[in-house]
């Protein structure tokens, strides 16, 4: 279970939301105040965590929505294998791969400790300590 259901209205800039089943990063909210005969409604603009896309959505700010639970590691970087890395957890000492975002390319070498997040299944690389 890595997401929990919140309201609308408890969120804030930077922090993440979960939008078309996509963990994504708050830019943006706005909040319309209530008509005649509706609620507050609140448009939320928000960017993908791993795939970079720009997402938004409109919700009563009363509604349930669901946020990512994200887990900060630590990591040390045993290979380096093209556009991949190959990453060793240093709590639980598990090996996996994943891509090298383009902002770590030169910054990145074997034997260094990196920061990752791990949220729903999947993994993606912060910073180079």
């Amino acid at each position: 279970m890595s997401k929990k259901v919140v309201e609308v209205k408890s969120l804030k800039v930077g922090k993440y939301v979960i939008i078309d089943d996509e963990p994504s990063k708050i830019m943006n909210i706005s909040t319309s105040s209530p008509g005649k005969h509706g609620s507050a409604k609140a448009r939320i603009e928000a960017i993908g965590i791993f795939d970079n896309q720009k997402r938004s959505i409109v919700k009563p700010v009363d509604a349930k929505i669901e946020i990512p639970i994200i887990d900060k590691r630590t990591a040390q970087v045993l290979a380096i294998m093209g556009d991949d890395v190959q990453l060793m957890d240093l709590e639980t000492y598990e090996t996996f791969e994943t891509p090298i975002p383009e902002d770590l390319k030169d910054k990145i070498a074997e034997g260094s400790e990196v920061e990752y997040i791990t949220t729903m299944g999947k993994n993606k690389l912060m910073r180079v300590k």
